[in-house]
């Protein structure tokens, strides 16, 4: 697979901060430093990615654009701000090419909407930056609202809007994410999937009408790869997601699997060719 961006990885430090999500005894096997050197060794020399933020804190953003101003391997960062506020304080750097908030774990499934967080969003765009959308079930209607509202905002919806592959959803998420894609300033991330499946059972045929369909629905041109490391190796790692990768592409052509594998993530989130 030729690979040459990864548009969703994270890095963290569970020793010098906090990640609530990560609680729970299931989440013990990715309970530690996962390091940008762990990411080089992954990614290889020809790939770079874009890390994505994992916390609601300004100082992981700064210290992932601190990283990634020294890496061979991180093209850009998403980072977070607070929406809320009447002037959410960005970074002044050209690394910083998107944001993101954990909409789905506000107990207000309808964060997206609220007035403060739109006009936000709007500002964002406005700016140039790319909004990424992380929503599961009860968050899907205001992404869709909020997509729809915001045509001048460009944004990335993270793991096709989580599917829960594990139960069989199917028939809720299907037609909302053909929904999302008539927006056309959505793409989505082809990540994400192995860990919304069964952990230790999952196999390329569960996972396939799921891809099929954001591929059908999409296009390949308005797709992108993620790794969804180090996340994904609570369902099987870095190579485990390339494998599977690679099988669910195998049917596009050269020219859709570029767009996925690498394309598609530079012009949406303005990277340089690598």
């Amino acid at each position: 697979m030729e690979l040459t961006v990864d548009a969703h990885h994270h890095l963290w430090d569970p020793g010098a901060r906090a990640y609530p999500w990560m609680d729970g005894p299931r989440f013990d096997p990715i309970r530690r430093p996962m390091t940008e050197r762990d990411l080089r060794a992954h990614l290889g020399a020809e790939a770079r990615g874009i890390l994505v933020q994992t916390v609601a804190d300004p100082a992981e953003t700064s210290d992932f654009l601190r990283i990634a101003a020294g890496s061979p391997s991180v093209a850009a960062v998403v980072g977070w701000a607070d929406l809320t506020e009447p002037e959410p304080a960005l970074p002044d750097d050209p690394l910083l090419v998107g944001l993101r908030h954990q909409a789905e774990d506000e107990p207000d499934p309808d964060w997206l909407l609220r007035p403060d967080v739109q006009r936000s969003l709007a500002a964002l765009g406005a700016r140039g930056l790319v909004y990424d959308l992380l929503v599961r079930a009860p968050q899907r209607h205001a992404a869709l609202a909020c997509a729809r509202a915001l045509p001048e905002v460009s944004f990335v919806l993270d793991h096709a809007g989580k599917p829960g592959i594990a139960a069989g959803e199917w028939d809720s998420w299907a037609p909302w994410l053909t929904a999302m894609a008539a927006c056309p300033n959505v793409t989505c991330k082809l990540s994400g999937l192995i860990t919304e499946a069964p952990w230790d059972s999952w196999d390329t045929a569960q996972l396939r009408p799921y891809a099929e369909h954001v591929l059908d629905a999409f296009g390949p041109e308005r797709v992108m790869f993620g790794s969804d490391w180090p996340v994904c190796e609570l369902a099987g790692g870095y190579g485990a997601v390339r494998r599977v990768t690679a099988e669910l592409l195998a049917g596009c052509s050269a020219a859709e699997r570029t767009a996925v594998l690498g394309d598609c993530a530079r012009r949406v989130y303005g990277l340089p060719a690598v």
